[in-house]
């Protein structure tokens, strides 16, 4: 690259710095480093995210200090391992809030995704060790799969407690409107999954941005929650590539792993806004109201989300119940 050409790249901005103008940028990882690297203004965690993270060398203090408080405060096995695994989610949460100026979102267990009280119970659970590190709750957004339960478990933390819900795992318009009228503060509709399902369950293998199934999902939600002013934030997550997060530029928030932060930092394509709240007031959807009934079925007639829920609800598990397993092993020694 010749002098002229960096002074140029200088001068102009990268997508990710237009992107920050338009759209919150929160980061999708559990490693420090990377979110220090392109300081976005929250974090968000999952179990697959914290059992990587937990496997580097780094990390190991806050795997440790985690046993150390499962042991003090004894109990079952499974008793332990709870109060182990809560606690390495908050202390990586609390390293997190070290680098970023906003919040970070802490997931409650995917295994309680159909108990609406046992999501409760560990939500208020993780807040509590959040308070005890120093941390107040207005930083923290607890991560709930958007299952009926998991939205009226929303509903209760958000007006009962003042604690902040982040609906994961979100694909149907069903699901949207549901936590729209539960109040939720933010919900993360999953762009990239979406896709996925797309490219293995037709004849296409490719899609334009504007196109992409998972953008349009979020498109709509957007309009949707902008046209009859809900206040819960669109947070689209789980992208494949750049051109997904580019033609989503404007949505509330997007959060983006390590690897297409990086390139978003190295492009230097002039970014202009998808999604407005005036195009969004002008759109033609019609409000509705759905009861429990009308959420199940309408979720239920979407294929895709039925699929990618429970698929997602099986992955998040799968990881917690590793994340466990060698936790286990470590509290025996």
């Amino acid at each position: 690259m010749s002098n002229c050409e960096v002074k140029k790249q200088k001068m102009e901005e990268s997508a990710l710095e237009q992107l920050k103008k338009y759209t919150v940028v929160v980061a999708d990882t559990g490693e420090f480093n990377a979110i220090e690297e392109y300081k976005p203004q929250d974090a968000t965690t999952n179990p697959s995210l914290i059992l990587a993270a937990a496997a580097m060398p780094a990390y190991k203090h806050l795997v440790e200090d985690a046993i150390q408080y499962g042991k003090k405060l004894g109990g079952s096995e499974q008793e332990q391992i709870n109060n182990v695994m809560d606690k390495l989610f908050v202390s990586f949460g609390v390293e997190i809030l070290k680098v970023v100026p906003g919040r970070v979102s802490t997931e409650v267990d995917a295994r309680l995704s159909f108990d609406k009280d046992g999501m409760i119970e560990r939500a208020r659970r993780i807040i509590a060790l959040y308070k005890e590190a120093g941390i107040d709750k207005e930083r923290i957004l607890i991560k709930l799969s958007s299952t009926w339960e998991g939205i009226q478990a929303g509903k209760v933390l958000e007006e009962k407690y003042g604690i902040h819900c982040n609906m994961t795992l979100l694909f149907s318009f069903a699901q949207a409107v549901a936590c729209a009228e539960a109040g939720v503060t933010l919900i993360s509709p999953f762009v990239g999954r979406i896709l996925d399902w797309h490219v293995a369950n037709s004849g296409k293998k490719s899609f334009e941005p504007n196109e992409d199934p998972g953008v349009k999902s979020v498109a709509k939600i957007y309009n949707y929650y902008k046209k009859f002013e809900y206040k819960t934030i669109v947070m689209g997550a789980s992208f494949r590539n750049t051109g997904e997060i580019k033609a989503l530029t404007g949505c509330d928030y997007l959060t983006i792993s390590p690897k297409l932060l990086g390139e978003l930092s190295k492009d230097f394509s002039k970014l202009t806004p998808t999604l407005t709240v005036k195009e969004a007031q002008a759109c033609n959807l019609e409000k509705i109201h759905l009861t429990e009934k009308d959420f199940r079925w309408q979720h239920n007639e979407d294929q895709m989300a039925v699929e990618k829920l429970s698929d997602g609800i099986r992955k998040f598990a799968e990881d917690a119940v590793k994340l466990e397993k060698k936790l286990k092993e470590q509290l025996g020694k």
